[in-house]
């Protein structure tokens, strides 16, 4: 289990110092396009991208503290770093939605166009290809490694790479339109609030915890059933993640007719089988049946 761990922590800082130099080389091609062009949708895109790289800072350093072991002030080990990294990320991205939506606005109110060139339209086309390849890296890496942080950071990819889809569809369309400009970088920023609400709709769930799914509940009657032939009865799941170490806490009824001894000893056999099948650490609570 360490070995699988180490492996996943391996995989995050990977996937966040690639994404940190993606991201930077990213950000100096797509500012100067923006620069020569004049266009408020690619320099607001660029500093998109370049917000890629602060939140894979924070999956390096989320992945670091959520590694930590478990001391006096916190029982449960330091796994919740990395979820409060993918709130951070999902704060940042609402405040650089916001920035693009008054900055587009202004660019509407005052009338002004953009003409876009070659250079725009190949950095463009660079940008999504490289963003969309990172996504469906970070992504890949969050299943293999049930990482949080990780998979805000593919959605930071997807995004960005979706508000340069947008930038393009602009380039072809600004001979026609004076306004796409501005209308493209509202498009991006409604994009950028979307994600936010994805990646903070799950980090903030699994802070207030969770119920078991049936699948899981269904491998832990398949456990118990080797130590109890009746019918336990489980109910009361309660699922705590603490980023790579988890709690389950559950109920189970057993004849009450059971000395304390013999019911300690199921319930202990259960969750050793538990840890050592699922990786979980459960605590179950007994009751007499009726």
């Amino acid at each position: 289990m360490k070995k699988i761990r180490n492996n996943n922590n391996q995989l995050a800082y990977f996937e966040g110092w690639l994404s940190i130099i993606v991201n930077t080389l990213l950000f100096i091609l797509k500012y100067w396009a923006g620069i020569v062009t004049g266009s408020v949708a690619i320099i607001a895109d660029a500093w998109h991208t370049l917000s890629d790289s602060v939140t894979s800072i924070i999956v390096i350093v989320g992945v670091k503290a959520s590694n930590k072991p478990p001391d006096k002030d916190h029982p449960f080990g330091h796994g919740r770093a990395e979820i409060i990294g993918s709130i951070i990320i999902g704060v940042l991205l609402s405040v650089v939605a916001f920035d693009f939506t008054i900055e587009s606005i202004d660019r509407l109110k005052g009338g002004e166009g953009t003409q876009f060139g070659t250079l725009a339209l190949v950095v463009t086309i660079l940008s999504i290809l490289l963003k969309e390849s990172m996504a469906q890296y970070a992504f890949w890496a969050a299943r293999e490694t049930n990482s949080k942080s990780l998979k805000a950071d593919g959605w930071h990819h997807r995004s960005d790479a979706l508000s340069s889809v947008v930038v393009l569809i602009g380039i072809f369309l600004s001979p026609y339109f004076w306004w796409m400009d501005g209308v493209m970088g509202i498009i991006i920023a409604l994009l950028l609030f979307y994600g936010t609400y994805e990646i903070l709709k799950d980090a903030i769930s699994t802070l207030l915890g969770q119920d078991a799914d049936e699948e899981l509940i269904e491998e832990i009657n398949k456990l118990a059933v080797q130590y109890y032939a009746g019918d336990l009865n489980t109910h009361h799941f309660h699922l705590h993640h603490y980023g790579n170490h988890q709690e389950l806490t559950f109920h189970i009824n057993l004849d009450g007719k059971m000395s304390l001894d013999e019911s300690h000893e199921i319930a202990s056999r259960i969750e050793k089988e538990i840890k050592e099948k699922l990786d979980i650490t459960a605590t179950i609570h007994m009751e007499p049946k009726g």
